[in-house]
């Protein structure tokens, strides 16, 4: 299955860059925005043509260029860049005079080393800060319900902030350390109910309710304000 490089389309008032996919599920030629990377996906059905995508994409160029411009700036992790953990915005502070890798103080993420590394110590500890506190929330709300989940990872997700297997192991987005603290209580307790109910049933419902206060909040927030986090790093 051929799939079309990446090329630039030319939008009202710009123009993006469009990422194509192949799938064998697909059954229609369909389009998405990447807010993480700030591109156009179109995806095709085996049989389809870039054609096709083309004129999909060219009939709804108004609204992909209304998404585009919708979506919060970009932030990279350098030296000065403000980046939210736990909800609270904390200025990346360069330090390659010193040793110890990255940790919080005073409102700044230090981070250690060459220049060259802070990307990746920055996200090395986000990751590693995401594992500790999710880990954390995951044992109280387990404990609650008397569930034993088989391990927690964190993983670099485009679409889903937590997801639970059918063999009890449940994974997080590490970008959730960048959430409050309320988002993360209630993506915590979410999965967690998983463990016992695999559907989005009354009982579900009932099981996240006992285990954390923020639904109604935590849901507001990821609806109207995480795609920022997609577009930090």
């Amino acid at each position: 299955m051929d799939v079309p490089p990446p090329e630039m389309f030319a939008l009202p008032g710009g123009s993006a860059r469009v990422e194509w996919r192949r799938s064998a599920r697909a059954r229609r030629v369909s389009l998405r925005i990447d807010p993480r990377a700030g591109t156009v996906v179109v995806t095709l059905p085996v049989r389809a043509s870039r054609r096709a995508g083309m004129a999909l994409l060219t009939s709804h160029a108004g609204w992909v260029a209304d998404r585009l411009a919708d979506l919060p700036g970009a932030v990279g992790f350098a030296d000065g860049a403000m980046v939210p953990i736990g909800g609270i915005l904390h200025r990346i502070r360069h330090a390659p005079g010193i040793r110890g890798g990255a940790w919080i103080e005073a409102g700044e993420l230090i981070v250690t080393g060459a220049a060259e590394f802070l990307p990746r110590r920055t996200r090395d500890f986000l990751r590693a800060e995401a594992q500790r506190r999710l880990t954390a929330l995951v044992a109280d709300k387990a404990a609650l319900a008397d569930l034993r989940p088989k391990r927690v990872t964190v993983k670099d997700t485009r679409s889903r902030w937590g997801s639970c297997a059918s063999d009890g192991s449940l994974a997080f987005s590490w970008r959730l350390i960048m959430a409050p603290d309320f988002a993360q209580d209630y993506v915590a307790a979410h999965e967690v109910a998983h463990l016992r109910h695999m559907n989005h049933g009354p009982r579900f419902w009932q099981l996240v309710a006992q285990l954390t206060p923020h639904t109604e909040t935590a849901v507001r927030w990821l609806r109207t304000e995480a795609t920022r986090l997609l577009r930090i790093g």
